[in-house]
């Protein structure tokens, strides 16, 4: 046992090690020579994310038999946090496709729904959308407006969805509504509803600070009939699974934060053996290189705790608190090391022509998006006060 354990590590690090690899070629090409003019024009690359999708890393966590690339959670992480090194804005939109939309119905959907929509998202041929949060519901999603009503073998949805990424280019969408009362956590159902359904349609796009290149928008469902097939579970069920579908997203934002951080870093160590004052490389001065040590030592202890949170999702456990303090401590780390390496840099590192500006105004949004970092205290807070 131990050894095929230590066999499947093992290809696990070989297979990071080549992904890596991989995205760091495919960036230097595809990315980097295009990443700053699509954060100031907001340009959604789709053309990208096919590429993407042809490289295996639009379905990461999709078996083989559906068209994916069966890889297990480390890689995934990999693959995320990769991209995130170099713009965050791609590693969003990665990780929002893979673990939301594309997790939910392979975690959730019948073997049917599986084959229908999985080769399509797991190809990059599909661009999927997740749509839980509502204008006034943010963290408090028991109290949606969006309902879904009976009528005959098809439901009836009516009501809006934002802050959606892919809200407006997503070609298909996982769709929690409210099929009961308000508040009750058993009154919700998931739906999958494909865009050009009538009644669909995408919303506002929002003007963002950072992770500009990344769709953000309202969904809009206006009457918009979908047949009972699309259910994904049982009726009712939608809330719970959106928890467990969160459980794992907190881990892809972590991941998020991390590469967000570690690109940070890097342009600061880079940076301070480049830059000289007073005759030396201002990595000479205790000011600089206590600063890094302490960027370095944070991004080391996020990058722990999401290893551990992966490796448990590998094993199918709960990760309902581990991913919580990999998200919390990572995308806080993203925050601090990116305002840090903006210091480093100086005047410089305020202005767009070099990268820590763009890490700086991407990394806010880890500590926001798939639960902020007072919800991620209050789900560890609660694992813990269960015990006593």
């Amino acid at each position: 046992m131990i050894k095929n354990s230590e066999n499947t590590q093992n290809i696990s690090i070989q297979n990071c090690e080549l992904i890596a690899d991989m995205i760091k070629n495919f960036a230097e090409k595809e990315i980097k020579p295009q990443f700053m003019q699509w954060d100031e024009t907001q340009e959604f690359p789709i053309d990208l994310f096919r590429k993407l999708g042809e490289m295996g890393m639009m379905g990461v966590l999709v078996p083989e038999e559906y068209g994916g690339s069966g890889f297990g959670y480390h890689e995934y992480v990999t693959v995320v946090s990769e991209i995130a090194k170099i713009d965050g804005s791609i590693g969003l939109s990665v990780a929002a496709h893979n673990s939301l939309c594309t997790g939910h119905i392979l975690q959730f959907g019948s073997e049917g729904q599986k084959q229908r929509w999985l080769p399509k998202l797991a190809s990059g041929e599909w661009i999927g959308a997740w749509g839980l949060t509502e204008p006034n519901t943010g963290s408090d999603a028991g109290n949606m407006k969006t309902v879904a009503r009976k009528d005959g073998d098809h439901w009836v949805i009516n009501g809006t969805k934002n802050f959606i990424t892919h809200g407006i280019s997503g070609d298909l969408a996982v769709v929690m509504t409210r099929t009961g009362e308000a508040g009750d956590s058993h009154g919700m159902t998931a739906f999958v509803v494909e865009r050009g359904t009538p009644g669909f349609s995408g919303g506002k796009k929002e003007n963002k600070l950072g992770m500009r290149a990344s769709e953000t928008a309202e969904m809009i469902f206006d009457d918009c009939r979908v047949p009972e097939e699309n259910i994904l579970g049982e009726v009712g069920e939608g809330f719970v699974q959106a928890l467990k579908i969160l459980d794992g997203g907190r881990v892809s934002i972590a991941a998020l934060g991390l590469g967000i951080a570690q690109g940070a870093l890097d342009a600061a160590v880079a940076y301070a053996q480049e830059r000289k004052q007073f005759n030396q490389e201002i990595a000479k001065f205790q000011g600089v290189s206590f600063k890094i040590a302490d960027m370095a030592t944070q991004v080391m202890a996020s990058r722990l705790l999401i290893k551990q949170a992966a490796e448990l999702k590998n094993q199918g456990k709960s990760v309902n608190r581990e991913s919580a303090m990999a998200k919390l401590h990572s995308s806080e780390t993203a925050v601090s090391v990116a305002n840090d390496a903006v210091q480093i840099f100086g005047g410089y590192g305020y202005v767009k022509d070099f990268p820590v500006e763009k890490f700086y105004r991407d990394a806010k949004l880890c500590t926001i998006g798939e639960g902020t970092s007072e919800i991620q205290k209050l789900v560890i807070s609660r694992t813990l006060f269960d015990k006593i």
